[in-house]
C-alpha cells in the first residue's frame, strides 16, 4: 500500500497557530520534532465574535475591543517566536464582516503577526488535516462534522487526502442567535432550528450520505461539549449516539431555558450557545444518516500547524493546487514556466531595494505567473479579465482569500492598461507591494510575447523608487523592432499609473 502520509519536518523549532472562531479565539503553541505535534501550551477564550455581528454586517465596537484585549494577551504568549512560524486565521464571522480591513489592521497589531481570512471550504480542508493527524493510519473512508459559531464544515477524506468539502451557514453561535435569542428552549424552537439547519443541508445530502463514508468524526468545541454531557449523564458509553442526542433534546427542552439548565458536563460559558450547537448536531445526525459518532481533540488549530510544516519542507498544498488548475485551464506549461523564469529573475534584482525579503511574494509572483494565461480557455479577447475572474472564483485549496485576490489581481493586471482599480480593492498594506509584482509580471510577459525560449535576451533590471531601467545587450533591441515598440507602449501604460520605466 503506498503512503500518503504527508511528510514532516525534521526541525525543532517552535510554531504556533491561532483561530480566530466566530465562538472562540484558540492558540495552541507545539514543537515539532522528528515528525512528532509536541504541544507545549494551549490558551482558548470564548469571544463570541458571531454575536457582535449587526444585521448591516458590521462588528459592534464592544465585541471588536473584547477581540482585540484577546490578541493581545495572545501577542504577549507568542513572545519571540519568528512570523514565519505562525499562522493566524480567521473564519466565518470575518469572512461576513463588512469592510473588515480596519478591524484586521488593528488586530494584527495587537497580535504582533499577519491575519489570514480563510474561505470555507480551506478551512473543511484544514480541519480535515488537523483530525487525520490524531487518528490511526487506516483505509477507512472518514466522515467529519466540525460544528464552528457560525459555519458547520462536513468532510470526507480518506487518510491525509479529502475528498468532498463543504461549509454550511449554520453554527451554534448563529442558531442560538436565530432561535433562542431569549434563552428560551423549547419544543417549537428546536423544531425551527433543525429545520433551518436541514434546509442547509439538503443540497449537499446526497454526498454526505450514510454509504460514502464508513466512520464519522466529530470536532470542534461544540461537539466535544455535547460529548461531555451525554457520557456524564450517562446517555453515552462512548462517544456521540442519536439516541444519547436526542435523550438530550429532550432534557434541554423539559429545562425550558438557558438559564435552568444543570446538565452534568456542561460549562457556564458554553450554555448561551449549546442550543444552536444541539440542533446544528441532531440535523446532521439526522439528515446524514449518522447513528454514532468519535470526537476527536485536534481540529483547525492542528490542521494549520501541520500545513505550515509541510510548507517548510516545500510540500505545499498551493503548489499543488497550481499545477492542477494548469491542467485544469490546459494552459501552456513552457510558456508559463520562462515567463516565471523571466519574472523571478527580475524579482531578485529588485528585491532589496523594494524591501521585498517576504518569501511570500516571490511566491505570488511565481503562482500568478505560471497560471497568467488561465483565461484563454473561454476566449482571446481579454483573457486576463476572464483569467482574473476564474481564479478569484476558483476553490483554491491551501490558498488563503487574500492570497486567491493577490493572484487574481496580477494576472488581471498582466497586459494592456493598468488596472489601479482593481488593485485598491486589496487590503491598504498589499496594494503597493501587488503592483510592483505586476510590473515585473508584466514585463515578463512582454519580453516573451514570441513564445520561443531562444529570443529572451538576458535582461537587467534596475529600480529607483517606482522608476524601473531595462538593460539590453548591445544592439539587441534593434534587431527587436517589435520588442522595442512594445516597451514604448509599456512605459505609457505604466507612466499613467506613477511607475516610469526606460530601457536601452
Amino acid at each position: 500500500m503506498q503512503d500518503n502520509t504527508p511528510q514532516t519536518t525534521d526541525l525543532q523549532e517552535t510554531v504556533a497557530a491561532i483561530d480566530l472562531g466566530s465562538n472562540s479565539f484558540h492558540m495552541i503553541v507545539a514543537r515539532v520534532t522528528d515528525g512528532n505535534l509536541q504541544v507545549i501550551d494551549k490558551l482558548r477564550e470564548m469571544v463570541r465574535l458571531g454575536e457582535g455581528l449587526t444585521k448591516t454586517k458590521q462588528l459592534k465596537p464592544e465585541v471588536a475591543e473584547r477581540a482585540i484585549a484577546c490578541l493581545e494577551r495572545f501577542g504577549q504568549r507568542l513572545g519571540s517566536i519568528p512570523s514565519e512560524n505562525v499562522r493566524a486565521v480567521g473564519t466565518n464571522t470575518l469572512r461576513q464582516i463588512s469592510s473588515a480591513d480596519n478591524f484586521l489592521a488593528a488586530a494584527q497589531q495587537a497580535l504582533g503577526h499577519s491575519i489570514e481570512v480563510i474561505a470555507g471550504r480551506e478551512e473543511a480542508r484544514l480541519i480535515y488535516l488537523g483530525v487525520a493527524y490524531g487518528l490511526a493510519a487506516g483505509d477507512e473512508r472518514r466522515l467529519v462534522v466540525d460544528i464552528g459559531g457560525g459555519s458547520t464544515e462536513l468532510i470526507i477524506g480518506e487518510g491525509f487526502t479529502t475528498r468532498q468539502r463543504e461549509s454550511l451557514h449554520m453554527g451554534c453561535v448563529s442558531i442560538s442567535r436565530k432561535f433562542f435569542k431569549d434563552g428560551h428552549i423549547t419544543a417549537k424552537a428546536m423544531k425551527k432550528a433543525e429545520l433551518a439547519c436541514a434546509i442547509e443541508i439538503r443540497p449537499v445530502r446526497t454526498w454526505f450520505r450514510n454509504g460514502n463514508w464508513t466512520l464519522a468524526i466529530g470536532s470542534s468545541g461544540t461537539i466535544k461539549a455535547i460529548r461531555n454531557v451525554v457520557q456524564e449523564e450517562g446517555w453515552s458509553e462512548q462517544g456521540i449516539t442519536l439516541r444519547s442526542l436526542e435523550k438530550l433534546q429532550k432534557a434541554m427542552i423539559a429545562a425550558g431555558s438557558v438559564e435552568a439548565l444543570n446538565l452534568k458536563g456542561l460549562t457556564s460559558e458554553r450554555k448561551p450557545v449549546f442550543s444552536g450547537g444541539v440542533a446544528v448536531l441532531l440535523a446532521v445526525f439526522r439528515h446524514i444518516g449518522i447513528e454514532q459518532m468519535q470526537v476527536s481533540d485536534e481540529a483547525l488549530r492542528e490542521g494549520l500547524i501541520y500545513d505550515m510544516v509541510g510548507r517548510s519542507r516545500h510540500e505545499d498544498t498551493r503548489d499543488r493546487t497550481i499545477k492542477s488548475l494548469s491542467k485544469r485551464y490546459n494552459i501552456d506549461a513552457d510558456q508559463a514556466g520562462r515567463v516565471e523564469a523571466t519574472a523571478l529573475a527580475f524579482f531578485n534584482q529588485v528585491i532589496k531595494a523594494w524591501k521585498m525579503g517576504d518569501p511570500r511574494y516571490s511566491s505570488m509572483l511565481s503562482w500568478a505567473a505560471l497560471v497568467h494565461e488561465t483565461g484563454l480557455t473561454v476566449s482571446h479577447s481579454q483573457f486576463n479579465k476572464h483569467g482574473a475572474y476564474l481564479l478569484e472564483n476558483s476553490d483554491m485549496s491551501g490558498f488563503t482569500r487574500q492570497e486567491q485576490c493577490v493572484i487574481a489581481a496580477l494576472v488581471r493586471g498582466h497586459r494592456r492598461k493598468f488596472p489601479t482599480s482593481t488593485f485598491e480593492t486589496l487590503p491598504r498594506e498589499v496594494v503597493l507591494c501587488t503592483k510592483q509584482l505586476c510590473v515585473l509580471l508584466r514585463l515578463a510577459v512582454l519580453l516573451h510575447r514570441s513564445r520561443s525560449a531562444v529570443t529572451k535576451p538576458h535582461a537587467l533590471l534596475e529600480v529607483e523608487g517606482n522608476h524601473l531601467l531595462l538593460e539590453f545587450p548591445k544592439g539587441w533591441l534593434e534587431s527587436h523592432p517589435l520588442t522595442h515598440a512594445e516597451l514604448k507602449q509599456e512605459a505609457d501604460y505604466l507612466e499613467a499609473t506613477g511607475f516610469g520605466l526606460s530601457f536601452e
